[in-house]
């Protein structure tokens, strides 16, 4: 069953390209059963949102700009989502925004035991970004649909442009999650170590890196090795990764 998500988008701070991936996006998580947007529609930079808002049923929340140099939409989003809240309507959170003023609003729901989801632009602020139960980067969202638009051989181009490389930063990672839920023999299910991770990090996705899942990107590493098993009844493949031992070298716990 669908969990109910409010979404609660920061007009002000998010560009207008790219609604339709978003609200997709956040599809996968949750049914939005409340989609709101918060800005000052007397301003023409907000211009370009209005036949999108009919187009994906958001509604506008009027929020005048009192003074000058503060924002206000941040006020009457927190506000909104203190008394969606307390409505109990809803079992999550989605906040598009890229400003860090939603950390406390993130960790306050959290701490209702709401689920949060984020999505904002690369350079949101990591405590925002780790307040959330995840967050999800709009570039992704936007080179994704540049590729459903390309043919196969201009998309390799874009791979290797606009995804980030995989660093020795993010295999020391991957590979300490994995040490954390291996069994004697290093195996850990790669379920649970993608969910390890997303804990751990909640900007942390395959997409970033040009794979839409975590296997493909977990075998793309040397590093790391794959094993696929059936489950009791010999239906499902079940994915299983282990860390590679050195030549000449023993597994140390």
């Amino acid at each position: 069953m669908d969990i109910k998500l409010a979404v609660l988008i920061d007009g002000d701070n998010i560009p207008s390209a790219n609604v339709k991936e978003m609200m997709e996006e956040i599809a996968k998580y949750g049914n939005p059963t409340i989609k709101r947007i918060y800005g000052d529609w007397t301003k023409p930079h907000l211009n370009k949102w209005k036949n999108l808002l009919l187009e994906n049923a958001i509604t506008p929340i009027q929020q005048y700009a009192y003074t000058v140099g503060k924002n206000a939409t941040d006020s009457a989003m927190i506000i909104d989502a203190m008394d969606i809240l307390y409505s109990e309507k809803v079992d999550g959170f989605c906040l598009v925004s890229s400003d860090s003023d939603f950390t406390r609003l993130a960790t306050r729901l959290r701490e209702a035991g709401m689920q949060v989801y984020g999505i904002g632009e690369k350079k949101t602020p990591n405590p925002f970004i780790v307040a959330c139960d995840k967050f999800i980067y709009i570039e992704i969202l936007r080179n994704q649909s540049e590729e459903n638009d390309l043919e196969h051989a201009e998309k390799a181009t874009i791979k290797q442009s606009k995804y980030d490389k995989i660093t020795q930063k993010d295999i020391t990672f991957i590979a300490s999650t994995i040490d954390d839920l291996s069994d004697d023999d290093g195996w850990a299910f790669l379920g649970d170590v993608g969910s390890l991770m997303q804990k751990k990090q909640p900007n942390f996705d395959s997409r970033n890196y040009g794979f839409q899942k975590l296997t493909p990107l977990i075998s793309s590493i040397p590093s790391f090795e794959i094993d696929r098993r059936e489950d009791n009844r010999g239906r499902l493949k079940l994915v299983y990764v282990k860390i590679k031992e050195k030549k000449g070298k023993g597994r140390r716990k």
